[in-house]
């Protein structure tokens, strides 16, 4: 686990399972990455909060809740008697109040007989009343749970009137339950769209059937993806987090291949007989790729260095996003006795790792708990251990373990900052302002003494960002890129930075261009372009940056939260071609 500052990560809450969002907030609208929908930090009363929050059971021009069959009969024939001079469109709206009546009796069968009649009544040429028949009985349907039927009126009752709120997110609710979830988003969205993002049923529902559909499409998609190395960049970001690695270690002198002999074959026995060690020439030349197949010849040879060669190809199966073939090497290496704790450990860490990308926190909490017991000098294991605690939002447990591996390693500038980062959060989150100082200051301090972590920087930077001290924010970020003028998403960070701050769109999309171009294999700046190009109302640039991001997925729940962005941004576009239709741009 690679926290990294590069996407911020949000600790989970609830369920205990990680709410992954990206919150770009620039100007009035925020895009929640999860549903990839705009919310509009309007002040609202509670009274029209408690309005547009409820629950839209009821038919339009309803009619006091009579309590008794006499009282409603009673009603209909008194209204029967006055309709012989009635025009059609007054008999059509005597039938609908009387429907009206017994739909608030609970008496459904006779308000949609009602609602049949408005609608045969009412001359064609009334629209908006006619929509307004057709709706209401689609609201007696869904009581008696007709899900098709209340679509099909939905239907009619939206092709009268297209931006009808309640006939849309009526046929929403219903294709939900029909598990149309393409059409039930499609007007969803329409529903967000008109009632400017401002009511929590319809965004929730959005939210959801995002959730959904991402989910069923990156299970799919990331069963038949084709591996994928990631970055030079980001391999060597990922190995940099691991202090008490045995297989990250550079070859020891007598390990390398001699450079001086002839090339009939005179180069050190190392090379020519370990796998293994051929492996980790490679991972010093930075060629990746012939990496895994290296260590397979050491573990088929059953060679002296297996249990370093099962770990380093777990890890390598790791980065390319294939955990099926990296578990049962971890499992090997974790239940060998015979093979170095350190090894054991790693492995453990590794594994619990991908449980937790996995979403199964509780064995990615046995793994690093098993680590500790074996290994209990190991700072790696208190390291990555904090980093999860930090996403299942125990806070001072993770400030505990970066403690611990402070005190084993006291110069790990990474869980120092880290540690700040815990604190950061725990007071914002508590609205506690001398907290937050407080951990300010400790960031400033661990600069200070460790003025070459550009991690430091980069954590201080997202604290600064969120205490709206953007100048020196970006400071931060400017020391970060000096350490590390490789690290792409720095520059993405630096980027929403612009936008934040200055509302400057072209500086911003001009840092994120920068660090695709640095890496074009960072999908953290894909996901960030396509976020915005949402917002800039750029639907298909938008799609087209999201299905870059999802074939650089390295696990599917992030496949999965990426197709809930690329989902919306299709949806947007439906219901801008069908209803004319589109959300307020940058």
């Amino acid at each position: 686990m690679v926290m990294a500052a590069s996407k911020p990560v949000e600790p989970q809450v609830g369920s205990g399972l990680p709410r992954w969002q990206l919150a770009l907030l620039l100007g009035a609208p925020v895009v929640l990455g999860v549903g990839a929908v705009y919310l509009w930090n309007r002040s609202r009363s509670k009274e029209k909060q408690g309005k547009r929050n409820g629950a839209r059971k009821t038919p339009e021009g309803s009619a006091s809740p009579v309590q008794g069959r006499a009282q409603v009969d009673g009603a209909a024939n008194r209204a029967g008697r006055e309709q012989e001079d009635m025009s059609p469109l007054d008999r059509a709206q005597a039938a609908k109040n009387k429907g009206n009546k017994y739909f608030k009796a609970s008496k459904f069968d006779l308000a949609i007989q009602c609602y049949t009649e408005a609608i045969s009544l009412c001359p064609k040429d009334q629209k908006g009343d006619l929509s307004t028949f057709y709706q209401n009985r689609a609201a007696a349907y869904e009581q008696q749970m007709k899900w098709a039927e209340v679509v099909q009126d939905c239907s009619q009752a939206v092709e009268l009137n297209p931006r009808y709120i309640k006939a849309l997110f009526r046929r929403a609710k219903a294709n939900e339950r029909l598990d149309n979830k393409k059409e039930c988003l499609e007007d969803v969205t329409a529903v967000c769209i008109l009632e400017a993002f401002q009511n929590q049923q319809s965004m929730l529902l959005a939210d959801k059937v995002l959730k959904q559909l991402g989910k069923e499409k990156a299970k799919e998609k990331y069963k038949n993806r084709e591996p994928l190395m990631p970055s030079p960049q980001f391999i060597k970001s990922y190995f940099s987090s691991f202090t008490d690695d045995i297989i990250s270690q550079p070859l020891q002198k007598g390990e390398k291949k001699d450079e001086d002999k002839d090339k009939e074959g005179e180069a050190s026995d190392v090379a020519e007989s370990s796998g293994y060690l051929k492996a980790k020439q490679y991972m010093e030349e930075e060629n990746y790729d012939k990496i895994i197949s290296e260590c397979t010849k050491e573990v088929e040879s059953q060679g002296k260095h297996l249990a370093e060669a099962l770990l380093l190809r777990a890890t390598f199966y790791l980065l390319i996003g294939n955990a099926a073939a990296a578990q049962p090497d971890l499992d090997q290496v974790i239940n060998m006795e015979s093979a170095n704790v350190k090894l054991r450990a790693n492995a453990l860490i590794k594994r619990g790792s991908m449980y937790m990308q996995q979403q199964q926190p509780q064995l990615s909490t046995q793994d690093f708990n098993m680590a500790a017991e074996i290994d209990p000098r190991n700072a790696d294991v208190y390291h990555h251990r904090g980093q999860l605690k930090i996403l299942l939002d125990q806070v001072e447990e993770a400030v505990a373990d970066f403690d611990e591996c402070i005190l084993l390693r006291p110069d790990s500038a990474l869980a120092q900052a880290q540690k700040c980062f815990a604190l950061y959060r725990q007071a914002y989150t508590g609205n506690s302002p001398s907290q937050v100082q407080s951990a300010m200051e400790g960031f400033e301090d661990v600069i200070q003494r460790f003025p070459r972590c550009a991690e430091g920087y980069a954590l201080y930077a997202q604290a600064l960002t969120d205490q709206q001290q953007f100048g020196k924010a970006d400071e931060m970020y400017d020391k970060c890129i000096d350490l590390e003028p490789d690290n792409a998403t720095t520059y993405v960070h630096k980027g929403l930075l612009q936008l934040q701050w200055k509302q400057d769109l072209d500086k911003g999309l001009e840092l994120i261009s920068k660090a695709i171009e640095i890496d074009s294999k960072c999908d953290f700046a894909y996901e960030t372009m396509g976020t915005i190009e949402v917002q800039r109302g750029n639907l298909d640039k938008a799609i087209d940056m999201f299905n870059k991001a999802i074939n650089l997925a390295k696990s599917e729940m992030e496949m999965a939260h990426l197709y809930s962005l690329c989902d919306a941004a299709h949806a947007q576009t439906a219901v801008a071609k069908k209803y004319g239709l589109k959300p307020p741009t940058l």
